[in-house]
């Protein structure tokens, strides 16, 4: 898939209806997707299938994300 389609399909995706939330999200697919590598790309993917409830938790520090790989990228991406 061209990359730009692909962008635009994964922006509308990080639009959680939670501003704060869309900025942390946009920001990282804006700056990062392109040059993250297949594992990068497919923990940022299933970033965007958790509930907007859990992922504001996980951002706020409230909570940890269940996996690992999702917590790094939840630490990374608030960075």
């Amino acid at each position: 898939m061209n990359d730009d389609i692909e962008i635009r399909k994964l922006k509308w995706r990080c639009r959680r209806g939670m501003r704060e939330l869309d900025q942390l999200l946009e920001r990282w697919l804006d700056t990062q997707w392109r040059q993250s590598n297949a594992t990068d790309r497919a923990t940022f993917l299933r970033l965007l299938d958790s509930e907007d409830d859990r992922l504001w938790k996980w951002f706020l520090g409230h909570e940890p994300a269940p996996d690992p790989e999702l917590q790094a990228l939840v630490e990374r991406i608030r960075s």
